[in-house]
């Protein structure tokens, strides 16, 4: 799911709508709201934002009638990504580098998890 076009980030709203959408992969709205788990929400609340997620290219529909079955255009994969590259850029002067150093001084990140990112990296150079 290769796009051109930049990432948006999304509101926490969207953001919430979207991992449903990530979890089911093809939805109407009603199974939205079940996900939520919040009978209250109104329908149109709900299809406001799947319709801005529409806009802002991260899911599309098939209509059948009146009745619209959305679908993620965007991976999950490719969100964290841009998420991740938007952490990097703000707070870490653009330097993964500086991230992963931060993780371990943090003790975020133990010994065997730095290992498997080395290992990791190492195969992506080789590729």
């Amino acid at each position: 799911m290769k796009r051109n076009k930049a990432i948006q980030t999304l509101t926490k709203a969207e953001e919430e709508v979207m991992h449903i959408i990530w979890e089911l992969g093809r939805c109407l709205v009603r199974d939205i709201i079940e996900e939520l788990g919040d009978p209250d929400i109104p329908h149109s609340t709900v299809s406001s934002v799947v319709r801005l997620l529409e806009k802002k290219g991260f899911v599309d529909h098939k209509a059948y009638g009146k009745t619209h079955e959305y679908f993620p255009i965007v991976s999950r994969e490719e969100y964290a990504g841009h998420g991740v590259q938007s952490l990097v850029s703000k707070y870490f002067g653009g330097s993964p580098r500086m991230l992963v150093s931060y993780l371990v001084q943090s003790q975020d990140m133990n010994l065997k998890e730095l290992n498997e990112l080395m290992k990791t990296l190492e195969k992506n150079q080789k590729k």
